[in-house]
Protein backbone atom coordinates (compact mmCIF):
# COMPACT_ATOMS: atom_id res chain seq x y z
CA UNK A 1 0.00 0.00 0.00
CA UNK A 2 2.75 2.26 0.48
CA UNK A 3 4.12 2.15 -2.99
CA UNK A 4 0.59 2.98 -4.25
CA UNK A 5 0.38 5.87 -1.84
CA UNK A 6 3.66 7.15 -3.61
CA UNK A 7 2.70 6.62 -6.57
CA UNK A 8 -0.09 8.42 -6.91
CA UNK A 9 1.25 11.03 -4.91
CA UNK A 10 4.14 11.28 -7.95
CA UNK A 11 1.21 11.28 -10.42
CA UNK A 12 -0.76 14.86 -9.13
CA UNK A 13 2.64 16.63 -8.62
CA UNK A 14 3.69 15.18 -12.54
CA UNK A 15 0.47 16.46 -13.63
CA UNK A 16 1.08 20.10 -11.71
CA UNK A 17 4.40 20.48 -13.75
CA UNK A 18 3.55 19.43 -17.01
CA UNK A 19 4.40 22.50 -19.29
CA UNK A 20 0.61 24.04 -20.47
CA UNK A 21 -0.10 25.91 -23.62
CA UNK A 22 -1.44 29.53 -22.59
CA UNK A 23 -5.42 29.22 -23.70
CA UNK A 24 -7.20 32.88 -24.17
CA UNK A 25 -10.53 31.11 -24.66
CA UNK A 26 -11.56 28.19 -22.42
CA UNK A 27 -13.42 25.20 -23.62
CA UNK A 28 -17.58 25.44 -22.69
CA UNK A 29 -20.26 23.81 -23.95
CA UNK A 30 -22.00 27.96 -23.85
CA UNK A 31 -19.67 28.89 -26.18
CA UNK A 32 -19.75 25.61 -28.29
CA UNK A 33 -23.63 26.65 -28.77
CA UNK A 34 -23.28 30.13 -29.32
CA UNK A 35 -23.18 31.81 -26.00
CA UNK A 36 -27.14 32.16 -26.03
CA UNK A 37 -28.47 35.04 -22.93
CA UNK A 38 -31.64 33.21 -22.44
CA UNK A 39 -30.03 29.67 -22.27
CA UNK A 40 -27.30 28.49 -19.95
CA UNK A 41 -25.35 24.89 -20.40
CA UNK A 42 -22.57 23.68 -18.14
CA UNK A 43 -21.15 20.22 -17.19
CA UNK A 44 -18.09 18.92 -15.04
CA UNK A 45 -16.34 15.46 -15.33
CA UNK A 46 -14.38 14.36 -12.02
CA UNK A 47 -12.10 11.73 -11.93
CA UNK A 48 -10.78 11.09 -8.76
CA UNK A 49 -8.15 8.10 -7.17
CA UNK A 50 -8.75 7.32 -3.15
CA UNK A 51 -6.02 5.16 -1.10
CA UNK A 52 -6.79 3.83 2.53
CA UNK A 53 -4.70 1.88 5.02
CA UNK A 54 -5.16 0.96 8.66
CA UNK A 55 -9.33 0.84 8.54
CA UNK A 56 -10.43 2.89 11.09
CA UNK A 57 -14.26 1.75 10.72
CA UNK A 58 -15.92 -1.38 11.62
CA UNK A 59 -16.97 -4.06 9.44
CA UNK A 60 -14.39 -2.70 5.98
CA UNK A 61 -11.30 -3.89 4.84
CA UNK A 62 -8.56 -2.73 6.26
CA UNK A 63 -7.11 -1.52 3.19
CA UNK A 64 -9.50 0.20 0.49
CA UNK A 65 -9.22 2.02 -2.83
CA UNK A 66 -11.56 3.40 -5.09
CA UNK A 67 -12.09 5.01 -8.57
CA UNK A 68 -14.71 7.31 -8.49
CA UNK A 69 -16.12 9.64 -11.44
CA UNK A 70 -18.86 11.78 -11.35
CA UNK A 71 -20.09 13.84 -14.70
CA UNK A 72 -22.59 16.74 -14.47
CA UNK A 73 -24.41 18.28 -17.22
CA UNK A 74 -26.83 21.35 -16.25
CA UNK A 75 -29.04 23.43 -18.23
CA UNK A 76 -31.53 26.44 -17.74
CA UNK A 77 -33.39 28.75 -19.94
CA UNK A 78 -34.68 32.07 -18.81
CA UNK A 79 -37.26 34.14 -19.81
CA UNK A 80 -37.99 37.46 -18.01
CA UNK A 81 -38.93 36.27 -14.81
CA UNK A 82 -39.02 32.60 -15.09
CA UNK A 83 -36.43 29.86 -15.46
CA UNK A 84 -37.03 26.03 -16.32
CA UNK A 85 -33.91 24.17 -15.91
CA UNK A 86 -32.57 20.14 -14.84
CA UNK A 87 -29.26 18.98 -13.48
CA UNK A 88 -28.28 14.95 -14.23
CA UNK A 89 -25.12 13.35 -12.49
CA UNK A 90 -23.99 10.18 -13.27
CA UNK A 91 -21.43 8.97 -10.23
CA UNK A 92 -19.87 5.70 -10.93
CA UNK A 93 -17.19 3.70 -8.71
CA UNK A 94 -14.57 1.36 -9.54
CA UNK A 95 -11.80 -0.89 -7.92
CA UNK A 96 -14.07 -2.24 -5.07
CA UNK A 97 -13.25 -5.63 -3.72
CA UNK A 98 -15.26 -7.52 -0.62
CA UNK A 99 -15.12 -5.28 2.12
CA UNK A 100 -14.70 -2.06 0.50
CA UNK A 101 -16.75 0.94 1.47
CA UNK A 102 -19.05 1.25 -1.72
CA UNK A 103 -22.63 1.61 -1.34
CA UNK A 104 -25.50 4.66 -3.18
CA UNK A 105 -23.01 7.35 -1.44
CA UNK A 106 -20.66 6.26 -3.95
CA UNK A 107 -22.55 5.24 -7.08
CA UNK A 108 -26.16 7.20 -8.55
CA UNK A 109 -26.09 6.44 -12.32
CA UNK A 110 -27.45 8.81 -14.51
CA UNK A 111 -30.02 10.57 -12.23
CA UNK A 112 -31.96 13.91 -12.74
CA UNK A 113 -31.23 15.27 -9.58
CA UNK A 114 -32.86 18.37 -10.74
CA UNK A 115 -36.00 19.24 -12.86
CA UNK A 116 -37.27 22.65 -11.72
CA UNK A 117 -39.38 25.81 -13.01
CA UNK A 118 -38.68 28.80 -10.59
CA UNK A 119 -39.05 32.50 -10.97
CA UNK A 120 -37.30 35.76 -9.54
CA UNK A 121 -39.34 38.86 -9.12
CA UNK A 122 -37.40 42.26 -7.93
CA UNK A 123 -39.06 44.73 -5.62
CA UNK A 124 -42.05 42.70 -5.28
CA UNK A 125 -42.21 44.05 -1.16
CA UNK A 126 -40.80 47.39 -2.34
CA UNK A 127 -37.52 49.13 -3.11
CA UNK A 128 -34.48 46.97 -2.48
CA UNK A 129 -36.74 43.89 -1.97
CA UNK A 130 -36.61 40.34 -4.00
CA UNK A 131 -38.48 37.26 -4.18
CA UNK A 132 -37.71 33.48 -5.86
CA UNK A 133 -39.61 30.51 -5.97
CA UNK A 134 -38.59 27.19 -7.07
CA UNK A 135 -40.32 23.67 -7.62
CA UNK A 136 -39.38 20.41 -8.34
CA UNK A 137 -36.28 18.65 -8.21
CA UNK A 138 -33.55 20.45 -6.53
CA UNK A 139 -30.38 20.63 -4.46
CA UNK A 140 -29.84 23.46 -1.46
CA UNK A 141 -26.98 24.34 0.22
CA UNK A 142 -29.09 26.45 3.05
CA UNK A 143 -26.77 28.50 6.18
CA UNK A 144 -23.43 26.68 6.97
CA UNK A 145 -24.52 23.57 5.26
CA UNK A 146 -24.41 22.02 8.98
CA UNK A 147 -27.49 20.63 8.37
CA UNK A 148 -29.21 20.96 4.73
CA UNK A 149 -26.27 21.17 1.68
CA UNK A 150 -25.44 19.26 -1.60
CA UNK A 151 -22.69 17.39 -0.16
CA UNK A 152 -19.65 18.22 -3.30
CA UNK A 153 -16.64 16.08 -1.77
CA UNK A 154 -18.90 12.61 -1.92
CA UNK A 155 -18.84 11.39 -5.28
CA UNK A 156 -23.37 11.29 -5.18
CA UNK A 157 -25.12 14.35 -3.78
CA UNK A 158 -28.49 15.02 -2.19
CA UNK A 159 -31.38 16.02 -3.99
CA UNK A 160 -34.36 17.41 -2.68
CA UNK A 161 -38.58 17.17 -4.47
CA UNK A 162 -40.32 20.45 -3.17
CA UNK A 163 -40.77 24.20 -3.05
CA UNK A 164 -38.10 27.08 -1.77
CA UNK A 165 -39.02 30.33 -1.34
CA UNK A 166 -36.35 33.20 -0.99
CA UNK A 167 -36.72 36.45 0.48
CA UNK A 168 -35.03 39.81 0.87
CA UNK A 169 -36.31 42.57 2.59
CA UNK A 170 -34.17 45.93 3.39
CA UNK A 171 -33.80 44.41 6.94
CA UNK A 172 -32.26 40.61 5.95
CA UNK A 173 -33.44 37.78 4.19
CA UNK A 174 -35.22 34.50 4.37
CA UNK A 175 -35.06 30.93 2.59
CA UNK A 176 -38.34 28.64 3.51
CA UNK A 177 -38.63 24.77 2.04
CA UNK A 178 -40.77 21.94 2.12
CA UNK A 179 -39.18 19.18 0.29
CA UNK A 180 -39.02 15.67 0.19
CA UNK A 181 -35.55 14.46 0.17
CA UNK A 182 -34.42 12.25 -2.68
CA UNK A 183 -33.40 8.42 -1.64
CA UNK A 184 -30.24 7.08 -3.57
CA UNK A 185 -31.30 4.11 -5.57
CA UNK A 186 -30.61 1.09 -6.16
CA UNK A 187 -29.14 0.46 -2.47
CA UNK A 188 -28.53 -2.87 -2.59
CA UNK A 189 -24.91 -3.88 -2.84
CA UNK A 190 -25.12 -6.34 -6.28
CA UNK A 191 -26.91 -3.58 -8.30
CA UNK A 192 -24.39 -0.81 -6.94
CA UNK A 193 -21.39 -2.99 -8.38
CA UNK A 194 -23.37 -3.49 -11.54
CA UNK A 195 -24.43 0.39 -11.81
CA UNK A 196 -27.74 -0.07 -12.21
CA UNK A 197 -30.25 2.61 -13.50
CA UNK A 198 -32.77 2.89 -11.10
CA UNK A 199 -34.82 6.52 -10.60
CA UNK A 200 -34.05 8.16 -6.96
CA UNK A 201 -37.21 8.18 -4.88
CA UNK A 202 -39.30 10.68 -3.34
CA UNK A 203 -41.93 10.06 -1.19
CA UNK A 204 -44.00 11.62 2.19
CA UNK A 205 -42.37 9.07 4.20
CA UNK A 206 -39.47 11.25 4.83
CA UNK A 207 -40.24 15.05 5.41
CA UNK A 208 -37.94 17.84 5.73
CA UNK A 209 -39.44 21.20 5.89
CA UNK A 210 -38.79 24.64 7.24
CA UNK A 211 -35.64 27.74 6.75
CA UNK A 212 -33.47 30.68 8.06
CA UNK A 213 -33.55 34.10 8.67
CA UNK A 214 -30.40 35.94 8.18
CA UNK A 215 -30.09 39.19 9.72
CA UNK A 216 -26.65 41.66 8.58
CA UNK A 217 -24.13 43.83 10.44
CA UNK A 218 -25.40 42.88 13.88
CA UNK A 219 -22.53 42.49 16.54
CA UNK A 220 -19.17 43.65 15.49
CA UNK A 221 -20.48 43.74 11.72
CA UNK A 222 -21.65 40.44 11.87
CA UNK A 223 -24.59 38.10 10.22
CA UNK A 224 -27.33 36.85 12.74
CA UNK A 225 -29.26 33.58 11.88
CA UNK A 226 -31.97 31.85 13.26
CA UNK A 227 -32.83 28.45 11.51
CA UNK A 228 -35.60 25.45 12.66
CA UNK A 229 -36.24 22.09 10.54
CA UNK A 230 -38.16 19.62 10.98
CA UNK A 231 -37.66 16.42 9.86
CA UNK A 232 -40.50 13.45 9.69
CA UNK A 233 -39.88 10.25 8.72
CA UNK A 234 -41.71 6.96 8.66
CA UNK A 235 -41.48 3.33 7.55
CA UNK A 236 -42.32 2.29 3.91
CA UNK A 237 -42.85 -0.81 2.61
CA UNK A 238 -39.45 -1.86 1.61
CA UNK A 239 -37.81 0.37 3.91
CA UNK A 240 -37.60 0.53 7.48
CA UNK A 241 -36.52 3.11 9.37
CA UNK A 242 -36.18 4.57 12.84
CA UNK A 243 -38.85 6.92 12.29
CA UNK A 244 -37.31 9.70 13.32
CA UNK A 245 -39.20 12.78 14.62
CA UNK A 246 -37.10 15.65 14.79
CA UNK A 247 -37.28 19.50 15.66
CA UNK A 248 -33.97 21.16 15.27
CA UNK A 249 -33.50 24.90 16.17
CA UNK A 250 -30.28 26.73 15.90
CA UNK A 251 -28.65 30.10 15.96
CA UNK A 252 -25.49 31.35 13.94
CA UNK A 253 -23.35 34.60 14.34
CA UNK A 254 -20.44 34.81 11.60
CA UNK A 255 -18.01 37.43 10.41
CA UNK A 256 -16.84 36.98 7.37
CA UNK A 257 -12.77 37.22 7.22
CA UNK A 258 -10.96 40.04 6.06
CA UNK A 259 -7.59 40.77 5.26
CA UNK A 260 -6.28 42.37 8.43
CA UNK A 261 -8.41 41.77 10.62
CA UNK A 262 -10.02 38.67 13.09
CA UNK A 263 -13.21 37.08 11.84
CA UNK A 264 -15.21 34.84 14.02
CA UNK A 265 -18.44 32.05 13.88
CA UNK A 266 -20.12 30.55 16.59
CA UNK A 267 -23.45 28.00 15.63
CA UNK A 268 -25.26 25.57 18.05
CA UNK A 269 -28.18 23.66 17.36
CA UNK A 270 -30.82 21.87 19.58
CA UNK A 271 -32.61 18.63 18.69
CA UNK A 272 -35.43 17.75 20.19
CA UNK A 273 -38.76 14.97 18.99
CA UNK A 274 -38.76 11.59 19.11
CA UNK A 275 -37.00 8.05 17.59
CA UNK A 276 -37.72 4.48 17.51
CA UNK A 277 -34.87 2.47 19.88
CA UNK A 278 -34.27 0.66 16.55
CA UNK A 279 -35.86 0.12 13.17
CA UNK A 280 -38.22 -2.73 14.35
CA UNK A 281 -41.88 -1.70 14.42
CA UNK A 282 -42.86 -2.83 18.03
CA UNK A 283 -39.40 -1.05 19.31
CA UNK A 284 -40.35 1.67 21.51
CA UNK A 285 -40.35 5.71 20.86
CA UNK A 286 -37.40 7.69 22.77
CA UNK A 287 -37.87 10.91 23.65
CA UNK A 288 -34.40 13.01 22.02
CA UNK A 289 -32.45 15.85 23.13
CA UNK A 290 -29.12 16.27 20.95
CA UNK A 291 -27.19 19.08 20.41
CA UNK A 292 -24.01 20.48 18.45
CA UNK A 293 -22.09 23.91 18.16
CA UNK A 294 -19.20 24.94 16.64
CA UNK A 295 -17.42 27.87 17.16
CA UNK A 296 -14.08 29.41 15.73
CA UNK A 297 -11.73 32.43 15.26
CA UNK A 298 -9.21 33.61 13.17
CA UNK A 299 -7.16 36.35 11.64
CA UNK A 300 -6.12 36.99 7.55
CA UNK A 301 -2.82 38.57 7.46
CA UNK A 302 -2.26 41.20 4.99
CA UNK A 303 -0.35 40.13 2.00
CA UNK A 304 -0.46 38.23 -0.94
CA UNK A 305 -0.22 35.10 0.01
CA UNK A 306 -3.90 35.81 1.53
CA UNK A 307 -2.42 33.15 4.80
CA UNK A 308 -5.28 33.15 7.35
CA UNK A 309 -4.38 31.38 11.19
CA UNK A 310 -8.00 29.79 13.05
CA UNK A 311 -8.68 28.03 16.12
CA UNK A 312 -11.63 25.89 15.95
CA UNK A 313 -13.98 23.56 18.30
CA UNK A 314 -16.90 21.31 17.51
CA UNK A 315 -18.61 19.46 19.57
CA UNK A 316 -21.83 16.64 18.90
CA UNK A 317 -23.31 15.29 21.60
CA UNK A 318 -23.78 11.45 21.92
CA UNK A 319 -26.27 8.77 22.99
CA UNK A 320 -25.87 7.26 26.97
CA UNK A 321 -27.59 5.16 29.31
CA UNK A 322 -30.63 6.78 29.91
CA UNK A 323 -33.86 6.11 28.49
CA UNK A 324 -33.55 9.19 26.24
CA UNK A 325 -31.58 9.34 22.80
CA UNK A 326 -28.95 12.34 22.51
CA UNK A 327 -26.62 11.31 19.47
CA UNK A 328 -27.43 14.81 17.36
CA UNK A 329 -28.28 13.94 13.61
CA UNK A 330 -26.93 16.34 11.07
CA UNK A 331 -29.77 15.63 8.80
CA UNK A 332 -28.48 16.49 5.30
CA UNK A 333 -25.46 18.16 6.38
CA UNK A 334 -22.09 18.14 4.88
CA UNK A 335 -18.65 16.79 6.93
CA UNK A 336 -15.83 18.21 4.69
CA UNK A 337 -15.51 21.82 5.35
CA UNK A 338 -15.25 21.17 9.08
CA UNK A 339 -13.84 17.77 10.06
CA UNK A 340 -12.90 15.52 7.40
CA UNK A 341 -12.77 14.31 3.92
CA UNK A 342 -16.14 11.69 3.09
CA UNK A 343 -15.06 9.44 0.24
CA UNK A 344 -13.47 5.97 1.35
CA UNK A 345 -12.24 7.60 4.80
CA UNK A 346 -15.62 8.75 5.61
CA UNK A 347 -14.83 8.46 9.87
CA UNK A 348 -15.28 11.54 11.35
CA UNK A 349 -18.62 13.46 11.51
CA UNK A 350 -21.26 15.68 13.43
CA UNK A 351 -21.73 13.37 16.18
CA UNK A 352 -20.24 12.00 19.32
CA UNK A 353 -17.64 14.07 19.35
CA UNK A 354 -15.22 16.96 21.09
CA UNK A 355 -12.66 18.22 19.20
CA UNK A 356 -10.54 21.39 19.01
CA UNK A 357 -8.41 22.46 15.54
CA UNK A 358 -6.23 24.41 14.32
CA UNK A 359 -6.43 25.45 10.98
CA UNK A 360 -4.07 27.24 8.51
CA UNK A 361 -4.92 27.96 4.99
CA UNK A 362 -3.24 30.29 1.86
CA UNK A 363 -4.39 31.87 -1.48
CA UNK A 364 -1.72 33.17 -3.13
CA UNK A 365 -2.87 33.52 -6.28
CA UNK A 366 -5.68 32.72 -8.33
CA UNK A 367 -4.36 29.51 -9.60
CA UNK A 368 -3.38 27.81 -5.80
CA UNK A 369 -4.88 27.37 -2.39
CA UNK A 370 -4.20 25.59 0.00
CA UNK A 371 -4.94 24.44 3.87
CA UNK A 372 -3.57 22.55 6.65
CA UNK A 373 -5.57 21.32 10.12
CA UNK A 374 -4.60 19.73 13.18
CA UNK A 375 -7.03 18.21 15.36
CA UNK A 376 -7.00 15.80 18.55
CA UNK A 377 -10.60 13.91 19.22
CA UNK A 378 -12.41 12.82 22.16
CA UNK A 379 -15.81 11.48 22.41
CA UNK A 380 -18.36 13.35 24.23
CA UNK A 381 -19.89 10.07 25.11
CA UNK A 382 -18.02 7.26 26.35
CA UNK A 383 -20.93 4.40 25.84
CA UNK A 384 -21.97 5.51 22.31
CA UNK A 385 -19.91 4.71 18.55
CA UNK A 386 -17.35 7.52 17.87
CA UNK A 387 -18.60 9.84 15.26
CA UNK A 388 -19.06 7.68 12.56
CA UNK A 389 -16.73 4.59 12.60
CA UNK A 390 -18.92 2.22 14.24
CA UNK A 391 -16.02 1.96 17.01
CA UNK A 392 -18.68 1.79 20.57
CA UNK A 393 -17.89 0.12 24.12
CA UNK A 394 -21.14 -0.03 25.66
CA UNK A 395 -19.74 -0.56 28.93
CA UNK A 396 -17.45 3.05 28.77
CA UNK A 397 -14.39 1.45 30.08
CA UNK A 398 -12.09 2.04 26.23
CA UNK A 399 -11.60 5.61 27.76
CA UNK A 400 -12.91 8.73 25.51
CA UNK A 401 -9.47 10.03 23.79
CA UNK A 402 -9.89 8.72 20.01
CA UNK A 403 -6.58 10.09 18.37
CA UNK A 404 -5.33 12.78 16.21
CA UNK A 405 -5.50 14.00 13.17
CA UNK A 406 -3.86 16.26 10.72
CA UNK A 407 -4.84 16.82 6.82
CA UNK A 408 -4.25 18.88 4.23
CA UNK A 409 -5.62 19.83 0.55
CA UNK A 410 -3.98 21.43 -1.96
CA UNK A 411 -5.80 22.59 -5.26
CA UNK A 412 -4.41 24.29 -8.77
CA UNK A 413 -6.17 25.31 -11.90
CA UNK A 414 -3.68 23.48 -14.40
CA UNK A 415 -6.01 25.12 -16.76
CA UNK A 416 -7.74 28.80 -15.39
CA UNK A 417 -11.49 28.22 -15.25
CA UNK A 418 -11.53 24.61 -17.05
CA UNK A 419 -9.33 22.25 -15.55
CA UNK A 420 -7.99 21.97 -11.88
CA UNK A 421 -6.05 19.56 -10.01
CA UNK A 422 -6.48 18.73 -6.31
CA UNK A 423 -4.88 16.30 -3.37
CA UNK A 424 -6.06 15.53 -0.29
CA UNK A 425 -3.91 13.28 2.41
CA UNK A 426 -4.96 12.90 6.03
CA UNK A 427 -3.10 11.31 8.62
CA UNK A 428 -5.13 9.85 11.46
CA UNK A 429 -3.03 8.65 14.94
CA UNK A 430 -5.51 6.40 16.55
CA UNK A 431 -5.26 6.87 20.40
CA UNK A 432 -6.54 4.68 22.92
CA UNK A 433 -10.53 4.42 22.36
CA UNK A 434 -9.67 3.42 18.53
CA UNK A 435 -7.04 0.95 19.68
CA UNK A 436 -8.23 -0.58 22.29
CA UNK A 437 -12.12 -0.60 22.28
CA UNK A 438 -13.19 -4.75 21.74
CA UNK A 439 -14.48 -4.33 18.00
CA UNK A 440 -11.86 -1.61 16.89
CA UNK A 441 -10.41 -2.64 13.83
CA UNK A 442 -7.05 -4.06 15.02
CA UNK A 443 -5.10 -2.56 11.64
CA UNK A 444 -2.99 0.65 12.74
CA UNK A 445 -2.78 4.39 12.39
CA UNK A 446 -4.80 5.31 9.15
CA UNK A 447 -3.23 7.09 5.91
CA UNK A 448 -6.04 8.73 3.31
CA UNK A 449 -4.82 10.25 -0.01
CA UNK A 450 -7.20 11.28 -2.49
CA UNK A 451 -5.71 12.84 -5.87
CA UNK A 452 -8.68 14.36 -8.17
CA UNK A 453 -8.90 15.71 -11.55
CA UNK A 454 -11.55 18.43 -12.41
CA UNK A 455 -12.61 19.43 -15.86
CA UNK A 456 -15.76 22.21 -16.28
CA UNK A 457 -16.88 23.13 -19.41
Amino acid sequence: MVWRLGATLFTATASFLLPRQAMADVPTLQAAIGNPSDFKLAGSVRVRHELLDGQPRVGLRSEDEQLALRSTLAAEYRTGAFRIGGELFDSRAYLDRPGSAISANEVNTFELVQAYVAADWKNPFGPNSALGLQLGRMMLNLGSRRLVAADDYRNTTNGYTGVRADIKLKGGSATLIYTLPQIRLPDDLPSIQREKVRWDRESFDLKLWGGLMARPDMIAGATAELSYFRLQERDSPDRPTRNRNLHTVGGRLIRDPQPGRWDFEAEGFYQFGNIRASVAPSAAQLPVGAWFFHIDTGYSFPGPAKLRLSLEYDQASGDGPARKFTRFDTLFGMRRADLAPAGIYNAIGRANIRTPGLRVEIAPGKKFDAFAVYRAMWLASRTDAFSTTGVRDAAGRSGSFAGHQIEARVRYWLIPKFLRGEVNALWLAKGRFLERTPNAPATGNTHYLATALTATF
